[in-house]
């Protein structure tokens, strides 16, 4: 990101896309869990596959949803949505 507007540049989509599940991903492994990015679609869907602890969580929903489509969409806003699979 740029010091100065937090711009991504010059980056690809996956590649933006890549460095908010990093940012992301730390808070998941405190609880046992992680995140993989499957693929980004072509109308901007965002495929991910939650692992470990997260993975058939009750909450995980509620975290893909609030947590990390919600941040996603706040650093890039071309994206779609950010669902599950897996």
């Amino acid at each position: 990101m740029c010091e100065h507007c937090n711009c991504q540049g010059d980056k690809s989509l996956n590649d933006k896309v890549i460095e908010v599940i990093n940012g992301i991903r730390p808070m998941l492994q405190n609880d046992g869990g992680d995140i993989e990015l499957v693929e980004v679609t072509a109308d901007n869907t965002v495929k991910v596959r939650l692992q470990g602890a997260c993975k058939g969580c009750p909450g995980a929903a509620m975290t893909l949803k609030m947590g990390v489509e919600r941040l996603m969409k706040q650093r890039i806003p071309e994206i779609k949505e950010v669902v599950a699979v897996k």
